[in-house]
This record gives structure tokens, C-alpha cells and sequence, in this order.
């Protein structure tokens, strides 16, 4: 079984919203920060959003005031609730776990989002 998985994505309307969501399988997850990443075709993976085991979330330029990153300790999911969104926001997003700041260590295997014009 897959220690992160992403469900949710699909197609979308520019302007529209969507969300997805990240299940760890294992509970020690709650720990680390977990975060949101994206990669578009013939682009490199960029950082979205991340979000600390007590709740403390970082935003990328790309996702302030669009996106908003929430975690569930409980339940062990990180979900990513993405409005207005943009053709440019097409790609895989993935989850994963960061291992220290910039670097990570447990990826999920990503789910696609696409924004039609």
C-alpha cells in the first residue's frame, strides 16, 4: 500500500474550483510536514503549499490567496482546496512528505489537474 496517496483532480473550467486530498497510510505522518507540489509538462516540480503537524501552513506565490492547504491529524489527510483557477495551474500534483525544508522523502504517485481555457 502507498504511505501517500492524492485522490481527487480531473478537468476544470478556468475559474473554476477543485480539490484534492492526500491519505498517508500511516499514522506516524502526523509528525512531518506534508506538502502539496506540481509539475507541468516540460516544467520542472514546484513547490504549491505545505502544512505542519500543528496546523501551520506555507503558501508559494502561486497559491496565496487561491489555495488553502488543510491537514486532519485524525483522519491523516492533507486536502488542498484549489478556486479560480488558471490554465497554468495544469499539471500533477503530488503530495509529499518533507524530510527537511526543501527536500523530500515520501511522494505520492500524483494526480492530474487540468484547467481548460
Amino acid at each position: 500500500q502507498a504511505q501517500l496517496e492524492e485522490s481527487g483532480g480531473g478537468l476544470v473550467q478556468a475559474g473554476g474550483s477543485m480539490g484534492l486530498s492526500c491519505t498517508a497510510a500511516r499514522r506516524t505522518f502526523r509528525k512531518f510536514v506534508i506538502a502539496w507540489l506540481r509539475q507541468a509538462p516540460g516544467k520542472e516540480r514546484e513547490f504549491v503549499a505545505s502544512v505542519t503537524w500543528d496546523g501551520n501552513c506555507t503558501y508559494s506565490d502561486i497559491a496565496k490567496g487561491r489555495f488553502t492547504i488543510s491537514r486532519d491529524v485524525e483522519e491523516n489527510t492533507v486536502d488542498l482546496k484549489m478556486s479560480n483557477l488558471k490554465p497554468e495551474d495544469t499539471g500533477t500534483y503530488f503530495c509529499a512528505r518533507q524530510s527537511s525544508p526543501g527536500s523530500y522523502d515520501v511522494w505520492g504517485q500524483g494526480t492530474q489537474v487540468t484547467v481548460s481555457s
